[in-house]
């Protein structure tokens, strides 16, 4: 994820409104972990404003008392999704992009687990996602997101279960837009206008992920 190349990257896109500028303190990298920054675009419910933000990677809601939760929330399940607690206010107006120029899964044994690199048709591969805003005790505000999957599809089959919701450009409007309804009806029709550009992924297999910088998606 190099900042200076997901700017011009989005310029013919469907987020090209979203994606202006780069937020203040946004780091390029190529080894995002949970809990970690990831680029969120968002519409803002109180006014409208377009937003391009960075966000801590595991969507926290406003009534925990800890940035860090017992259960992981860096994913959330499409299926059924407005019945989970933790997402469905979210879900009603806090949805979000996470914009990414690629991203890894593993395939084999835990104890020999295999990196590869995953990239869509386009420089810019946008996942649905839904943000929230968490206050610390010191008062001062996180933005925390969540990344949607589903049940793989296309090239994803072959490699994991499970693959993100990646963002259809006919729907992105509609997700980004606070005054769409946002219910399970919303969240299958994006997760089911996914599954085509699953099958234009190219994906191969990288050397163990260690450390951070562009050499990690050399091929192995």
């Amino acid at each position: 994820m190099k900042w200076d190349e997901m700017i011009p990257g989005a310029s013919n896109t469907e987020l090209a409104e979203w994606m202006r500028t780069i937020p203040e303190g946004a780091e390029s990298s190529w080894n995002v972990k949970p809990t970690q920054q990831i680029p969120v675009a968002l519409t803002s419910a109180k006014d409208g404003a377009k937003r391009l933000e960075t966000a801590h990677w595991s969507l926290v809601p406003p009534w925990s008392k800890d940035l860090r939760l017992k259960y992981p929330t860096f994913n959330a399940r499409s299926e059924g999704l407005s019945e989970k607690a933790t997402f469905k206010g979210p879900l009603k107006k806090q949805r979000c992009v996470i914009p990414v120029t690629g991203f890894f899964e593993w395939t084999g044994p835990k104890e020999k687990r295999t990196p590869h690199a995953i990239f869509g048709p386009d420089p810019i591969l946008p996942m649905a996602g839904l943000y929230s805003w968490w206050k610390s005790p010191e008062e001062e505000w996180v933005l925390t997101a969540t990344i949607l999957t589903r049940a793989s599809a296309g090239v994803m089959k072959d490699i994991h279960d499970r693959m993100p919701v990646f963002m259809a450009d006919e729907l992105l409007g509609d997700w980004l837009d606070p005054e769409t309804p946002g219910d399970q009806l919303l969240v299958d029709a994006v997760s089911e206008a996914s599954v085509p550009i699953a099958s234009e992924l190219r994906e191969y297999e990288v050397r163990p992920l260690r450390g951070d910088g562009p050499e990690l998606i050399d091929p192995a």
